[in-house]
């Protein structure tokens, strides 16, 4: 299958936004040049040229950083209550069998729509943590990449960054119990980890230089302390994102087999740093809450996931007392919008805490603080340059509409607050991912030739569900 790079007919680009969030603060009518993907030049109080592309607002686009991208499909599947307690461990069950149908061209076509729906809500780029490499029943492809391969094709189609997490699954369960059902198309012992990664990284090269490519150990009860070590001792550069403490049950089996919870037993027995991504560490004692913050590694929080499988609220409040770093994914992906992820995030807390105004340390606006940490910790987590609006980084840029009914009152201080408390995704007017515009006018370019197609995918495969 062939991969073909977009390519820009022109790899300049100068935008002209009546106001912009840069990363020293707002400024007014700035022209921003772009050059072969990058930010080259900034000049506020400018007056737009006829060629410039016209916005109101511009603000850093943020990563999403966590995606498994297939499970869009299912959104909707999963809510119906069965006998019993309906739980994570439940919807990991119906999850499984959606896995016994789905084959590659509908992994493409489901992973292209996906990334046209996070550019259209204001997503620059994605780390898709990507787990099914195998065909049903766990034989592998003639090649082994094939399912990276088909993730590849769906970024060259749509321009969405990306960051891919092929995954590590070798163990069904913690102390390494037998891979079962949909288990066997995760599969791969370290040594067919490797093989899989170094097709992966060769076929990586189609894509535009902003692509980027790491390793995600599924967790600890999918590998084994021996396969982890050996796994990082031989991938010394590039992010390493990792599933840890989502749910009590992982917490309590982990310590029950290693003695140790799962965070503290990563933090004792590796060097967890600035390369790592935790994703949700929602179960934490508060010790484990502050070396992690200490660690500079990056939590992954995916709230809207959290929410809809029952996992938990992250501890928050002592994590950024603590000078923790987070960023933000849309996990399950059932419902992808940038803003709700950042308000449920916040509401998460001032549930179960019964107070207003949680995610800020100290005093000021939320919103503010909570776009611009997720776009940090974005950035950082899918080694991306990006996450500011500033001279050389990548033009990995979001505009939206600061007339529309949600925000039209408001004031500049007050506009990030209304974007992530008072929107949707219809607040977004354009987004260019390394340059690339691919967002205009609210509607992805490519918007209706794409959805045709993952239509077809999905009678494909519901059908008899």
């Amino acid at each position: 299958m062939s991969i073909h790079k977009i390519i820009n007919r022109e790899n300049s680009t100068v935008i002209h936004a009546r106001q912009a969030l840069l990363s020293t603060g707002w400024v007014s009518d700035v022209r921003l040049s772009i050059l072969d993907g990058r930010i080259v030049e900034i000049c506020p109080d400018a007056d737009p040229e006829p060629s410039d592309v016209r916005v109101d607002t511009v603000l850093p686009a943020l990563g999403n950083l966590h995606s498994h991208a297939f499970q869009r499909a299912m959104a909707g599947m999963t809510e119906h209550r069965r006998a019993g307690r309906d739980s994570f461990w439940t919807w990991r069950d119906l999850m499984y069998r959606f896995l016994d149908r789905l084959m590659p061209h509908q992994v493409e076509a489901i992973a292209t729509q996906v990334q046209v729906e996070m550019l259209e809500a204001g997503y620059a780029s994605v780390g898709e943590f990507h787990y099914v490499h195998h065909q049903p029943g766990g034989a592998p492809y003639d090649d082994i990449a094939e399912l990276s391969t088909r993730i590849f094709a769906a970024a060259a189609r749509t321009g969405m960054g990306l960051t891919h997490l092929p995954v590590l699954y070798t163990y069904g369960d913690a102390g390494k119990s037998d891979l079962e059902n949909g288990q066997l198309r995760f599969g791969n012992d370290v040594d067919g980890f490797m093989r899989l990664f170094d097709a992966a990284s060769a076929t990586l090269s189609s894509l535009p230089e902003d692509a980027r490519i790491g390793i995600a150990p599924h967790s600890l009860r999918a590998t084994a302390p021996e396969d982890l070590t050996r796994l990082l001792a031989a991938h010394c550069q590039g992010p390493i994102h990792m599933h840890v403490a989502e749910q009590p049950k992982e917490v309590r089996d982990i310590e029950a087999w290693l003695g140790a919870r799962p965070v503290e037993w990563l933090l004792g027995n590796h060097d967890v740093n600035d390369r790592w991504c935790l994703i949700h560490a929602t179960h934490m004692t508060d010790k484990e809450t502050r070396s992690l913050a200490a660690s500079g590694a990056v939590a992954g929080l995916c709230p809207i996931t959290e929410a809809n499988l029952g996992d938990g609220p992250f501890n928050g409040p002592d994590y950024l007392a603590a000078g923790g770093r987070f960023g933000i994914g849309s996990d399950s992906n059932v419902n992808i919008c940038l803003a709700e992820e950042l308000r449920t995030l916040e509401y998460s807390q001032r549930l179960r805490d019964m107070r207003r105004n949680v995610m800020i340390p100290g005093e000021g606006s939320v919103g503010a603080f909570l776009y611009a940490e997720a776009a940090r910790g974005g950035a950082q987590a899918l080694a991306r340059d990006a996450g500011v609006i500033e001279a050389g980084k990548l033009a990995d840029l979001v505009a939206i509409d600061s007339t529309n009914r949600a925000l039209c009152a408001l004031s500049r201080a007050q506009l990030l607050d209304g974007l992530v408390f008072a929107t949707k995704n219809d607040v977004v007017t354009d987004v260019w991912s390394a340059g690339r515009h691919m967002v205009r006018e609210g509607r992805h370019i490519r918007r209706d030739e794409i959805f045709k197609d993952y239509r077809a995918a999905l009678n494909e495969l519901t059908t008899g569900i």
